[in-house]
């Protein structure tokens, strides 16, 4: 059974070789989120979760909302395992992909052709895997011949939609997301945004972070709200969305 369930978990970063009344200036100018203290040793911490208890099962869309700084972006990463708990339990049971950074590991001085093998370990799928969806990688792109010429020689748009075409492949038991993709001219989008929920609809979990009322309330069934690292609210779409977001 695919599930996400975190127990009291904090997490905490130690910022080292620092002056704490000076450091504390300026991370309160760049953070609005992240509460900052010391621990016994007199270190800088700064506590980006504090006390997080939720359980998420299978079948939830559950986006997460807040100003900038509230935790959102940490919380994605405790989940995709890039960070663990300073303290608690996190407990996660299924395959975790992610489409916060589509773009992670592309190799400019590669062709296409090998970016789509990079990117395509870096999201844990065998050589074997990758050459079985190769063709339709490429079809999707839209890239022709242009695939085994060097990525420096793309434009942005070239770029992204080879990003995209290899990252929206897998099909994940849970599926991380900060902000909806729209990538490409309008008729890529099309194709683009029928990809994205068809991938949406395959996986057993997705949370998403977003700034968008519409967005979450077409495709969540649970919103959780996050304010200075904790649990502000956790309920449905349209009763956490009216608090938020106001009438």
């Amino acid at each position: 059974m695919v599930s996400i369930e975190f127990d009291h978990a904090f997490v905490d970063f130690t910022v080292y070789n620092a002056d704490a009344r000076s450091l504390k200036k300026r991370l309160i100018r760049v953070a609005t989120g992240g509460q900052i203290g010391s621990n016994d040793q007199g270190r800088v911490i700064v506590r980006a979760l504090e006390d997080l208890s939720l359980q998420l099962k299978d079948g939830d869309r559950v986006g997460l909302i807040g100003h900038n700084g509230a935790g959102k972006s940490t919380l994605l990463r405790l989940i995709s395992g890039v960070y663990e708990p300073s303290s608690g339990r996190a407990e996660i049971t299924g395959d975790v992909a992610s489409l916060i950074d589509i773009s992670l590991g592309i190799d400019p001085e590669g062709t296409g052709r090998e970016n789509i093998f990079l990117r395509g370990g870096l999201l844990g799928l065998s050589r074997r895997e990758i050459l079985n969806q190769i063709d339709s990688i490429i079809e999707f792109s839209e890239l022709g011949d242009f695939v085994d010429m060097p990525l420096r020689t793309y434009s942005t748009g070239m770029q992204l939609r080879l990003a995209f075409a290899v990252s929206t492949i897998v099909r994940p038991e849970i599926l991380l997301m900060d902000e909806w993709l729209s990538v490409g001219d309008e008729g890529f989008q099309e194709r683009a945004e029928a990809r994205l929920v068809e991938l949406v609809r395959s996986t057993n979990i997705l949370v998403i972070a977003s700034h968008s009322r519409d967005l979450l309330s077409s495709v969540c069934n649970r919103l959780i709200w996050l304010e200075h690292g904790r649990v502000k609210m956790d309920g449905a779409p349209n009763e956490v969305a009216q608090l938020y977001f106001g009438s």
